[in-house]
């Protein structure tokens, strides 16, 4: 049976112009300069610098109001409407040039050179091997991470040489090529696992008996050592702690991810570019924003004078009301990129500055233990905006100080209650907790229980799990494994 009824739903929706301005607020500066160019590239109504002061057709002045600054117009919207005879919504107004940190930024230069696998296989241009052999070299290369490791059992392969290559051949060949491969630079490439990767280096290097005792450690007793078991490595080999620490110090000079170095040297190196600036001037703090996020913009003369030309005309024909309804979208998009600007700037600024005072004793100090917990909700309400809009901020900006160029999310903590029943800082404990395990004892590293204690000592009462929460986020391991001999 079907039933009729009415239902009332509020609900809100972001329009396209608010999605883009969103965008804007989140891009950090040189993000936001590609952005801006995008925006030149695109739109011809659009031009850089101040605007030149020309005497405009009167009637086309009461539709626009250029102010003081000359760079932006009033508010309100180009009203040509009067003059076009169909009520279609125009296309641009139901769609949104959205941009995204994501998209691909195809006018990136990167930097010239091989890729890591390409030098590998210049090496193999060295070494003797028929068709057959070469193709599974190459193929092993192929298979060859940033990090130096082939990760994929022999047997794999095997498979997709042979569904892919039309290549069939034994696991003992394919092992056989792979020791060729491993016998190119960097050492320890190509290895499966990291003893073997650590073995690799070794085995290349001149014998000694601290080499050789490490090479035994590795092949046979590799988890009592990643473990930390001293004590069974001592008895297992018969050997002083002198001995011991000679075989450990020869392993920690070994590189575990040997394609790194290589890899990381051909990728663009990102610069940070300082959003914003914080300066303390006779005692008081002082914001100033990025000059680069200050772009001076303008409505196009030419654009708004063809606008005035066409609005003069008496008699429309279908291709001038279509050029109009293009200069009509250019003009708005236009107006709407040099008004969100602004309202970007004036976001940034309005963040930055509650961030500032709600920290300023550390801002003048530069000491961490007076960073009062602070979360987005305490800005948020500070400056009466969305959480999302200062999570946006801090999440992608970096700011200046007289202490150094941080990211402003590093200002933002939670609170936990001290003995004296004081709201401090999550991020104060994590200091001290990584200052006491920097200068504990190496040989009898503090377990989690005795720095729990510790911490309750200098008047912070957390529990055991909280420190072992904080010690995993400060990457810290356990103490079996900080241990040394």
């Amino acid at each position: 049976m079907l039933k009729q009824h009415l239902q009332f739903k509020l609900s809100q929706k972001l329009s396209p112009q608010q999605i883009q301005l969103m965008k804007l607020i989140q891009l950090p500066t040189q993000a936001f300069e590609q952005r801006i160019n995008q925006e030149l590239e695109e739109n011809p109504a659009l031009e850089r610098g101040k605007e030149e002061k020309d005497s405009l057709d009167d009637e086309f002045s009461e539709d626009y109001e250029v102010d003081s600054d000359s760079e932006s117009i009033n508010s309100e919207d180009i009203n040509i409407d009067d003059y076009l005879s169909d009520d279609e919504i125009p296309d641009y107004r139901t769609k949104a040039s959205n941009y995204s940190p994501d998209d691909d930024e195809k006018s990136i230069p990167y930097a010239a050179g091989i890729s890591f696998n390409q030098y590998l296989l210049n090496q193999l241009n060295t070494v003797y091997l028929n068709d057959q052999e070469w193709a599974i070299a190459e193929f092993l290369v192929g298979s060859v991470d940033e990090s130096g490791y082939i990760r994929r059992p022999v047997s794999d392969i095997a498979d997709d040489l042979a569904f892919t290559q039309n290549i069939y051949c034994e696991e003992a060949d394919i092992k056989r090529i792979l020791k060729i491969v491993q016998g190119l630079d960097p050492p320890g490439v190509a290895a499966r696992t990291l003893d073997e990767c650590l073995m690799l280096q070794l085995k290349r290097k001149e014998p000694t008996p601290n080499i050789e005792l490490a090479i035994n450690i590795l092949d046979k007793s590799f988890e009592q050592f990643t473990k930390k078991h001293y004590k069974k490595l001592l008895q297992k080999y018969d050997i002083n702690e002198e001995e011991l620490k000679g075989a450990i110090s020869e392993i920690e000079k070994l590189n575990p991810k040997p394609g790194g170095s290589y890899a990381g040297s051909n990728k663009v190196i990102e610069h940070i570019v300082p959003d914003f600036s914080i300066r303390i001037v006779e005692g008081e703090l002082e914001l100033t924003l990025n000059g680069r996020n200050a772009p001076e913009l303008h409505i196009s003369n030419e654009y708004s004078n063809m606008l005035a030309g066409y609005k003069s005309a008496k008699d429309k024909s279908k291709s001038q009301k279509d050029a109009v309804m293009f200069i009509k979208q250019k003009l708005d998009s236009a107006k709407w990129f040099i008004d969100a600007i602004k309202q970007r700037q004036q976001t940034l600024y309005i963040t930055m500055n509650a961030i500032m005072q709600y920290q300023r004793e550390y801002f003048l100090s530069g000491d961490e233990r007076k960073l009062r917990p602070m979360i987005l909700k305490d800005i948020a309400d500070t400056i009466h905006m969305d959480v999302s809009t200062v999570s946006r901020v801090a999440n992608s900006k970096y700011v200046d100080t007289p202490y150094g160029t941080k990211l402003i999310k590093e200002y933002f903590s939670e609170s936990m209650k001290n003995e004296e029943g004081e709201d401090v800082s999550t991020k104060e404990i994590k200091n001290i907790l990584e200052t006491v395990i920097r200068n504990e004892e190496k040989k009898k590293p503090l377990t989690d229980d005795k720095l729990a204690a510790l911490l309750k000592e200098k008047g912070y009462p957390i529990a055991r799990r909280t420190v072992a929460k904080y010690r995993e986020q400060l990457g810290i391991p356990v103490a079996r494994l900080r241990k040394q001999i």
